[in-house]
């Protein structure tokens, strides 16, 4: 069983996953352009519009315990070890955001499950409301 526990957990991809890719893409397509993966900033942020201030974080309900979603929930078995490893991640993402803020950026976060076939031209086409109102000051 672990090996296949194993197995699996070696297939989950780190970055360019699919939701990832989408946010590119329509970004792109609007005519923004960025940087990925930015190593000097806090949380390492998916996407980064450096023109902008704009951090873009892009996360896994399960992994970042997402509360609004039922992937969101945490695992019944091993619970001696799931529990600490995702409170430890959404520790961290609040430490990481804060420490953007206190940089001058702006972290905005976006949910695996937001960009869903229904609701992700909503949700896109929030994300370019939040960019513009970055870009003209508000």
């Amino acid at each position: 069983m672990t090996v296949d526990r194993s197995y699996i957990m070696s297939r989950i991809r780190k970055t360019d996953t699919k939701p990832e890719l989408k946010v590119r893409k329509f970004l792109f397509s609007k005519g923004y352009r960025y940087r990925l993966y930015v190593r000097g900033l806090p949380g390492n942020p998916d996407i980064v519009m450096p023109r902008y201030k704009v951090a873009i974080f892009i996360n896994g309900c399960f992994w970042h315990a997402h509360t609004k979603c039922r992937r969101g929930k945490m695992p019944k078995s091993n619970v001696e070890y799931w529990v600490p490893k995702i409170e430890g991640n959404v520790k961290r993402d609040v430490r990481n955001k804060k420490e953007l803020r206190k940089m001058g950026w702006k972290p905005i976060t976006i949910w695996e499950c937001d960009l869903h076939i229904s609701r992700s031209d909503y949700t896109l086409r929030s994300l370019i409301t939040q960019i513009e109102g970055i870009r003209k000051g508000k």
